[in-house]
Formats: C-alpha cells, sequence, structure tokens
C-alpha cells in the first residue's frame, strides 16, 4: 500500500494511498486517532464508543525525510513508511513503542453486510434456560443491507512485552502475549477493545461488531468482523494510569458511586418475598454482622410475566413499606431487571404496541433513543418511584444461544452459534454494544428523573465507554471450584487495565453443584454449604471479594449468608466476620479511592504493572495485585484443609508464594514486619489469613467497625502511615449520594508523610458540603514491627497520636527512635 499523496490540514493528516484514503488526528498530546478507507470519504456516523472525536486544539507537526513522514507531538511520533504506509510507533524521544510490519499493517477487506428480513413464514420459539428465558426465531431470510469491511490491524510486539485488556473472560489469563481470544458477549464474557502494553502504550478500537485478538502461528493482529472503516486510537502514557487517563477522556469519566456500594451485599438465587428479605436483614444486624446492600434476584414479577419490571403484589405486598424498613435500618435494594420480555405481560405488550421490540418479539431495542425512554418509563413507575435504590441489569448480552447441552462446544463453534444468533436480531455492526445503550438508556433516565440517588447498576456485560453511565460488570454464572476462582483474578486485572473501573464476580460462584445434563453447570460441591471443602472455597473468595471494587455474595444451590458456614466460634463463620468487618474499617479508604477514580481517573483494582511497569518479574503475575495505592492483594487459590465431600488434606502447607515488587519496602498488614521488596516470599495463609502487603509509604484512613455506610457520620479515624519512604493520600467526602458533587460540593484532605523528618502533615480542607463533618479526632498510627494478634489491629509496638481535625492544616513530628520500624 503505497503513499501517494498527503496534506497537512489544521486538525489533522490527510494520506493519500494506493488502495485508499487514511487520516491521523491527534486529538490530545497523547492520542492520536487513525482511520482508513477504501471509499472515496470516510464515514460520518457517530461514536457510540468515543464522545470527543478530535475537538480539542492539539499542537502537532509534520516533518518529511526520503522515505516517510513523522507526525510528532510534545509526547509521541509516529511515522509512516512512503512506500508501505507502515507505522512505526516512538515516544517524543525516538524510542520505540511498537510497529507494523515492514510491509504494512492495515488489511481491508470488502464484504457485503446482510440484514434479517422477518416475514411471515417465521416462528418464534420461547424457552427457559439455566440464566433465563431465550426467544428465537426460526424461518428468517437475509438479504443484503450495504457494503462494508473486515478490517485486521497487524503489530510486530516486541521482546519482553505484555499486553492486558480486552475485557473480562473466563480463561484465566493474565499476559494475552501468545494467546487468542474471540471478542463477542457472552455469559463469562465482557468485551472492552482497548489493549495495554508495559512499553506505555494502549491501542483502543472504535469498533462494536465481533472481533478477534491474535498473536500466534497466525500473526499478532487485531480483526474486526463489520465496520465501515478501520479506525482506532493510539495512546501513549508510559504509565498505565496515564493511559486511563486518555481512554475516560474519549470515551467518558466514572461518576460517583454512592457510598453505600462500597459496604457488604447480600444476594443468592432468590430471594422470594418482602418478609424474607426484611429477615435477612434483620439477622444481621442482630448478630453486628455489616450489611448494606441486599439484591432482589429474577422472578420478582407477577407470574410467568417474564421481565416484568414490578414487583408481584402478593409476595411484596407493600412495596414502599419494605423500602421505608430496609433505608431506616441503613440498608438498601438492588432488583435485577431483564432486557428480554416474555408471556404477554404489560410491559412486553407496550413495547410491541410501539414496534420496539427485537425480531424475536422479546428482547426490546436499546439502540433506539424512544425505546430506551420507554424502558424507563416502565422501571421507573414499577419500581424506581417505590424506592428502590439499584438496578442488576442481568442479561445484557440476550442473544446467548449455546448454554445447553452435556457437552461444551469447542470456541470455535460457541463463535459462530452465538455471533450468529446476534446477527439475527442486530446489525452485525454493533453487536458488541447492547449493554453500552441499555446502560446508557437507565443512567439518562434515572438522573432525568430523581437526581438524589446516584444510579448503580450491575450489569454482566460491558462495553468500552460504559464506565459513564454509573455500571458496575460481574464475571457471570461461574461455577465452584478452585481454577475459577483462579481465573477471576486476572480476569478482573485485564478488565480494569482497558478503563473501565468496576469489576466484581459472584462470591462463592453461581453453580456451586453439579448438574451432568447442563455443562456449564460444572460446580464440585453437591452438597453446598454443608460441605467442608465448600466452606473452604467460599471463605476464600470471600476474602478475594473484599477487597474488590463492589463486594458481593450470589449464586444458586446453596444459601450465601454468613451463618450458614457455622456459628460464631467456628473458624468459617469467624473468618468471614473478620474480613466483613475489616471491609466497613476500610471505608475512609475506599471512598477516597472511589472519589479518585471520579475526579482523577484514577483505577482502584491494579494489575501489578500499574504501579510496577519497569519491574519484569511481575508481567505475568495474574493471582497478586494491589488494591488502591497501598494494599498488595494475594488470595489464596488452592485448597489446604479439605477436597470436596469434606475429605481432610494431609500434608499441605498453610502457606502461599508471594512476589514483593522491586523498588518498595513492605508491611505485613497482619504482623507489622517490614520486609524487602524485589524478592519471593512464602506467606503464612491459614484459612483466617489473606496474605496482605502494605507498601511503604502508605497513608491508609480507617474507622472503627459500623454496621452500615449509615452509621460512618464523624466517626473517628486511625490514620495508619506505614514508613520507610514518603507518601501521599487524599482523603475525599462529600454527601455519600446524589450528584451535588458535580458542583463542586466535596472535600477534600491531603495527607502528607515525609520519611526522614519523621513527619505527618494534615493539610487544610479543600471544599465544603451540605452535612459536612467538621471536627473529626484521628488517631495517627505509625507501623512498625510487632508480634501481632492475626487481625491487623494497632501493636503495641506501634506508636500513635491524636489530634482533632477542624479543618486547618496540622503538623505532627515524631521522635526517630518513636518512628523506626
Amino acid at each position: 500500500m503505497k503513499l501517494t499523496g498527503w496534506e497537512k490540514k489544521a486538525d489533522l493528516l490527510y494520506l493519500e494511498t494506493e488502495t485508499g484514503i487514511a487520516k491521523l488526528v491527534p486529538v490530545s498530546e497523547r492520542a492520536v486517532r487513525v482511520v482508513y478507507t477504501q471509499d472515496r470519504s470516510f464515514s460520518v456516523k457517530e461514536s457510540l464508543i468515543v464522545l470527543n472525536q478530535g475537538k480539542k486544539s492539539v499542537r502537532w507537526e509534520l516533518r518529511e525525510e526520503s522515505d516517510r513522514l513523522i507526525l510528532r507531538t510534545s509526547a509521541l511520533k509516529i511515522s509512516i513508511n512512503k512506500n508501505t504506509c507502515a507505522f512505526t510507533y516512538e515516544d517524543k524521544d525516538g524510542c520505540l513503542l511498537t510497529k507494523e510490519p515492514d510491509r504494512g499493517g492495515k488489511t481491508l477487506v470488502p464484504i457485503e453486510v446482510e440484514k434479517t428480513v422477518y416475514d411471515d413464514q417465521v416462528t418464534i420459539t420461547t424457552g427457559q434456560g439455566a440464566d433465563g428465558v431465550r426467544a428465537r426465531v426460526e424461518g428468517s431470510r437475509k438479504t443484503v443491507d450495504r457494503s462494508a469491511y473486515h478490517t485486521k490491524l497487524e503489530f510486530e510486539w516486541q521482546e519482553g512485552e505484555a499486553l492486558y485488556g480486552l475485557g473480562s473472560h473466563e480463561e484465566g489469563v493474565m499476559d494475552l502475549r501468545g494467546t487468542h481470544q474471540y471478542l463477542y458477549q457472552q455469559n463469562m464474557k465482557a468485551v472492552v477493545p482497548m489493549l495495554v502494553s508495559t512499553r506505555g502504550y494502549a491501542v483502543l478500537w472504535d469498533s462494536c461488531s465481533y472481533m478477534a485478538f491474535r498473536d500466534d502461528m497466525h500473526g499478532s493482529y487485531l480483526w474486526t468482523d463489520v465496520d465501515d472503516e478501520m479506525d482506532y486510537y493510539f495512546l501513549y502514557g508510559p504509565e498505565f494510569d496515564e493511559l486511563v487517563y486518555e481512554y475516560r477522556e474519549l470515551t467518558g469519566s466514572v461518576p460517583m458511586l454512592p457510598k453505600w456500594a462500597l459496604g457488604y451485599a447480600q444476594s443468592k438465587e432468590r430471594y422470594k418475598s418482602q418478609e424474607e428479605i426484611l429477615d435477612i436483614l434483620r439477622e444481621y444486624r442482630e448478630r453486628k454482622l455489616p450489611l448494606d446492600l441486599l439484591i432482589l434476584d429474577w422472578q420478582s414479577w407477577t407470574g410467568n410475566w417474564w421481565g416484568q419490571k414490578s414487583l408481584d403484589p402478593e409476595r411484596f405486598p407493600d412495596p414502599e413499606g419494605m423500602m421505608r424498613n430496609l433505608h431506616e435500618d441503613g440498608a438498601r435494594l438492588m432488583v435485577s431487571i431483564w432486557p428480554i420480555m416474555n408471556n404477554n405481560g404489560p410491559d412486553q405488550e407496550e413495547m410491541r404496541e410501539q414496534g420496539f421490540l427485537l425480531g424475536n418479539q422479546a428482547n426490546y431495542d436499546p439502540f433506539r433513543p424512544e425505546a430506551r425512554l420507554l424502558y424507563w418509563k416502565q422501571a421507573n413507575e414499577g419500581l424506581f418511584k417505590h424506592g428502590i435504590d439499584a438496578w442488576w441489569c442481568d442479561c445484557t448480552e440476550p442473544f446467548e444461544a449455546d448454554w445447553k447441552g452435556a457437552i461444551k462446544p469447542e470456541p470455535e463453534e460457541r463463535v459462530s452459534i452465538n455471533v450468529n444468533e446476534f446477527k439475527n436480531y442486530l446489525d452485525p455492526e454493533v453487536i458488541n454494544a447492547y449493554s453500552l445503550l441499555h446502560s446508557r438508556g437507565i443512567y439518562e433516565g434515572q438522573r432525568e428523573t430523581d437526581d438524589t440517588k446516584r444510579v448503580v447498576n450491575l450489569t454482566r456485560s460491558a462495553y468500552a465507554g460504559q464506565q459513564r453511565y454509573g455500571a458496575i460488570t460481574w464475571s457471570g454464572d461461574t461455577a465452584a471450584t478452585w481454577t475459577t476462582l483462579r481465573n477471576q483474578i486476572p480476569a478482573g486485572l485485564n478488565f480494569c487495565a482497558t478503563g473501565v473501573p468496576y469489576w466484581t464476580m459472584d462470591i462463592g460462584a453461581f453453580f456451586v453443584g453439579k448438574k451432568p445434563e447442563m455443562w456449564f453447570w460444572n460446580g464440585d460441591y453437591d452438597k453446598g454449604y454443608e460441605d467442608d471443602g465448600y466452606k473452604e472455597l467460599y471463605v476464600r473468595w470471600f476474602q478475594l471479594g473484599a477487597f474488590l471494587p463492589m463486594f458481593r455474595s450470589h449464586g444458586t444451590d446453596t444459601p450465601r449468608e454468613v451463618w450458614r458456614f457455622g456459628e460464631p466460634g467456628s473458624v468459617f463463620y469467624d473468618t468471614l466476620a473478620k474480613f466483613l468487618k475489616l471491609r466497613y474499617r476500610l471505608l475512609p479508604y475506599l471512598y477516597a479511592l472511589t472519589g479518585a477514580v471520579t475526579q482523577d481517573h484514577y483505577t482502584m483494582l491494579r494489575a501489578l504493572a500499574f504501579d510496577f511497569r519497569e519491574d519484569p518479574a511481575v508481567r505475568d503475575i495474574g493471582d497478586q495485585y494491589m488494591f488502591g495505592p497501598a494494599f498488595l492483594v494475594n488470595p489464596v487459590t488452592k485448597p489446604m484443609y479439605y477436597e470436596s465431600g469434606s475429605r481432610k488434606l494431609e500434608g499441605v502447607p498453610s502457606t502461599r508464594r508471594v512476589y514483593l515488587p522491586s523498588g518498595s519496602g513492605w508491611y505485613d498488614f497482619w504482623t507489622g514486619a517490614r520486609l524487602e521488596g524485589g524478592m519471593v516470599i512464602e506467606a503464612e495463609a491459614p484459612l483466617d489469613i489473606l496474605p496482605l502487603f502494605v507498601r511503604a509509604g502508605s497513608i491508609v484512613p480507617m474507622s472503627p467497625v459500623v454496621q452500615s455506610t449509615d452509621e460512618l457520620g464523624s466517626q473517628p479515624y486511625e490514620i495508619r502511615i506505614y514508613p520507610g519512604r514518603d507518601g501521599k493520600f487524599k482523603l475525599y467526602e462529600d454527601e455519600g449520594d446524589n450528584y451535588n458533587y458535580e458542583k463542586g460540593e466535596f472535600a477534600s484532605i491531603e495527607m502528607e508523610w515525609l520519611d526522614e523528618e519523621r513527619t505527618f502533615k494534615i493539610g487544610s480542607r479543600q471544599g465544603d458540603f451540605p452535612g459536612m463533618v467538621r471536627k473529626r479526632l484521628m488517631n495517627l498510627v505509625i507501623v512498625g514491627a510487632g508480634g501481632g494478634q492475626g487481625n491487623g489491629e494497632a501493636e503495641s509496638t506501634m506508636f500513635d497520636r491524636t489530634v482533632t481535625y477542624t479543618g486547618e492544616s496540622v503538623v505532627i513530628s515524631f521522635d526517630s527512635h518513636e518512628a523506626a520500624s
């Protein structure tokens, strides 16, 4: 593909080639959009993903050399080979980031795009599987709608380079090098088309079609199925936080979660009545076990009206009273709603009358703004106006077609089955974006109706840009095995590396037992919580869940409430209670991280390359991660005590291998012991211990244990200081719900530890908001080595000072012997 002409315009570089035209649009100093087509002009379609397509003025220059053109910003350089149009990407100093093959890396293959025609010959079959009702059209036909392209973008990745991203996938791969991944929406597969490299760059594809990533014997590339043109963004950091910043500048910032969303969420398949919901809350309160959210799973509707967005009046006779009782006791309620409707319920009939259903006459069409408005109207009138607090948008990849039978289909067969099912009802150019548009309708509808509640939407699917709609994605209907637990960690880390920050999972897995006739119902514990093997697995899953953005237990086959796993005094119950209470102690830290996600484009669930990109040892570690700037979390993902069937294991050490990244000192959270980075240790990991380390220089604000986030109020804070290097932390506070923070109604407090001076500074409070706590007791604790009580509490060998903070700056100096570790 030879370059035949070019023109530097005010905001872009226009290229003509032997086969088509291209443009490079600098959208920031660190981000360049690249578009290539074989048509005579570029597409004018509005992006579903990107909000800002080069609308900012960016300074850049173009230089011509004998064999290449060089586009340069203050941070990034792209060289274009005149003979082949191969791109080479470098930083401003000429250090290679990545490159296309010398022969050129962009391929467009013209195709005919088909659409489905529904006539009087079609039939619709409806059936209920393990994850809900599905309606399928049979007997439809296809007709050619237009022309488009398969697109293929090739790279020559460098030795030692690790790649992350592409969303949340079930296979448990951390570094994507040497692998391949099919990118379509599916239960346990949430796609985000953003690839992130340890060499300091990322590539975001502005495509909503089925895609495939490969780095194997077939080549190193990303391929898209149906696009009007090739359209992608090359981003440069080099740090991952900078890449996330660029991604969110393009696709939208993240609204604040309410404070209660950081508390514990109790769910199961399923609570069936108003009485049961209130009884569960009452039990948690009587046991002094913290809880903020109860979740009402599917079939809360009347009879067989699948997907109806209203509560069955027989089982939920007084929704307003139920919500009043929950709110008065510091709890909220999330309700499952579905994009698929069946059995001619009122919502389905109204959608059908308006012509807003897709070809199967069951799924509504979120790509139509008026259909999104009607969907919200139904959700508002049936649920939200009664006081419901949050949404569980289940089944948001609504055309799954392979969750049946005893044998799991081969990966390529699954691609064909599911992608073709999507194409029966949606334009193939947008089949990955159903959840994105569905989330948009919920977010915009609630914001328009009532700004006093922040939107919380737990959704099983995701796409680039979905973070702007108050969405949290969970990993789907997993099965209870130790392999699944291990695989969940890289799934979440790769998901959050894309820039979409809020990910969670079903603590304990969705399917606990086994049904041989269903390949996916494949857990190892048919006796559920009565099996000591499952109790051990559940405790380890719960420990991991306590260090995720959303802390939520859910699943079928067996109940999940804490007391199902024992009574006080048993190791299972006591360990669950311990980590539940630790989560609540960390609320000030967690809410500050949430504020940073919104205010500073931060990421709280962090692959180790976020903070230790230059340490090659971290690049393929998929079972350790940073939770915010302080905590190195090391979940236990192998059994130590029991097999399935309560069979005891013998001779298994209660330790796990932990790599402490180089460039920092580390503290054992439980004992205060100091260790050096850059080494592997065998960390103690009995059942009641999750190996947890804190980076030297960290400042961790903590609170007393409360029963719900509503009680946090003016509670005194304990400020943990981990010496060994200088450190900073910004405490964030606002009203905890509503959107007044968007008007500037929030406050922040900068905290700083100067290690050499042994001095701690609390800056003056910046900002104000209604109901702000103006005076708070703060106990400053400098952590040192100690014997450890096994509960992370301050030791007698730790040194503390108490101050009353009133919003004015405070400086506290510690004697050198006092602050020594």
